[in-house]
């Protein structure tokens, strides 16, 4: 992402309305605003000013009642400001009364959230994705927008980066792009399907979690690569997996992916499906939360909620609690640990606790491995080679032409290539 100079930056003003903004939980929450300026400012604006209001009507005129929308107009004019952010979805028609009587852009919260997304896309995937839900976000905006089109404005709840000519064309034109877009996803989707075929014997962890909850930098800690790391919100676009090897257990991959956030616009969800499929595709899942946070139990719920709406829900999930060394509470501790038995406290920066979250994985690991022995004669050469390919070999024992072979591989290959059939398998020493 570029920097932006002051000069540049645009003058924003947040607005809060509460409850209005459909968070999981329907608590209203000050934290929720700075988490709008943490947005704010990685798109770049210079935020100059914050309302809030906190009903239980929404106008369908201003979203905001009358005299807060005039409210809002008086504060406009104090601070000269050129933009207006809402922590909320607005309809198209909320947004066009706004702006003729602000006389500026407004942005709803789904708005922004594309936008930063469109900065940060760096691979052509990302920013295919991106675009196909800026378009779909859009469509139905097309009227609204056909001024700001016309002035070839930019900034934030404009889209960015290549293709940004695409916003001066009609509905048609939008609808082939989407068609365009969506067929292009689809071909990367069938070659991301079969690269994990290829992998399919491997066990897979993704770390899940809440942006800027550290899960790259875990990553780090986990595998010894060097993954970029920058305390911002969506760092990770595209997802990266890493192949990581532990004592006494076979291979795994592991793969960092992009951070869920309170209300993540649903057409972001569905284009990326491709990216989030490591997810789907996870044996564990590592839902990594930033215990420093004050709403860290509302993060907690949002990423459930996602995973819920992705169909994993049911996954197997390590909790691990992340950034333990900016926190020294005995009781804390002894809390979480009564709360949540089975999770693990690390701190992906300085690398505590990593050992106990490889002994958690292992664990998990073994419950999804067979553990066989199998004497094996020349003819089954097949079979040695999908055990060398699949499985971790314990020990090897070679009497004239067979081979005894001690193993532990898992349990959907041993079924797949018939490794457990009884009469095949001769010794089978457990299963786990």
């Amino acid at each position: 992402m570029h920097e932006i100079s002051d000069k540049t930056k645009e003058r924003a003003i947040l607005v809060g309305a509460g409850k209005h903004c459909n968070d999981v939980t329907g608590k209203d929450s000050p934290d929720h605003l700075e988490e709008l300026r943490l947005l704010a400012d990685t798109a770049g604006a210079d935020v100059v000013g914050t309302i809030s209001q906190y009903h239980t009507e929404i106008s369908p005129t201003y979203f905001i009642g009358k005299g807060k929308a005039n409210e809002l107009k008086t504060e406009v004019e104090r601070v000269n400001a050129n933009i207006v952010i809402f922590d909320a979805d607005l309809t198209p028609a909320q947004v066009s009364n706004l702006e003729k009587l602000l006389n500026i852009k407004v942005v709803d919260r789904s708005g922004l959230i594309l936008y930063i997304f469109a900065l940060r896309a760096r691979t052509s995937e990302a920013k295919a994705q991106v675009e196909l839900a800026q378009l779909k976000y859009l469509l139905p905006r097309l009227t609204r927008q056909w001024t700001h089109l016309s002035r070839q404005e930019g900034g934030i709840g404009t889209r960015s980066g290549p293709g940004e000519t695409q916003l001066e064309v009609d509905r048609r034109r939008i609808r082939q792009r989407i068609g365009h877009l969506t067929n292009i996803l689809k071909k990367i989707e069938q070659r991301h399907d079969t690269a994990r075929k290829r992998r399919s014997g491997n066990f897979k962890a993704a770390l899940v979690g809440y942006t800027n909850a550290g899960k790259s930098t875990l990553l780090n800690a986990i595998s010894g690569a060097s993954v970029p790391v920058e305390d911002k919100l969506f760092k990770t676009l595209d997802s990266v997996t890493k192949l990581v090897k532990f004592e006494s257990t076979p291979e795994i991959l592991i793969s960092d992916t992009v951070g869920f956030i309170r209300n993540l616009p649903h057409d972001l969800i569905a284009s990326f499906k491709s990216t989030l499929a490591e997810v789907r595709e996870a044996d564990v899942l590592l839902h990594v939360v930033d215990i420093t946070h004050p709403e860290w139990e509302e993060q907690v719920d949002v990423v459930v909620s996602v995973l819920f709406d992705l169909g994993v829900s049911d996954t197997e999930t390590i909790m691990v609690f992340n950034k333990i060394d900016h926190l020294n509470c005995t009781l804390f501790f002894d809390s979480l640990k009564t709360r949540y038995p089975h999770a693990v406290c690390v701190s992906g920066k300085y690398g505590y606790g990593i050992e106990e979250l490889q002994t958690a994985l292992k664990k998990a690991i073994l419950k999804e491995r067979l553990t066989l022995t199998l004497e094996l004669n020349p003819e089954d050469s097949l079979t040695i080679s999908n055990i060398y390919r699949f499985g971790t070999i314990l020990e090897t024992q070679v009497n004239g032409d067979s081979i005894r072979l001690t193993f532990t591989i898992p349990r959907s290959i041993a079924l797949k290539h018939n490794l457990a059939n009884t009469t095949l398998n001769k010794y089978q020493t457990s299963q786990n």
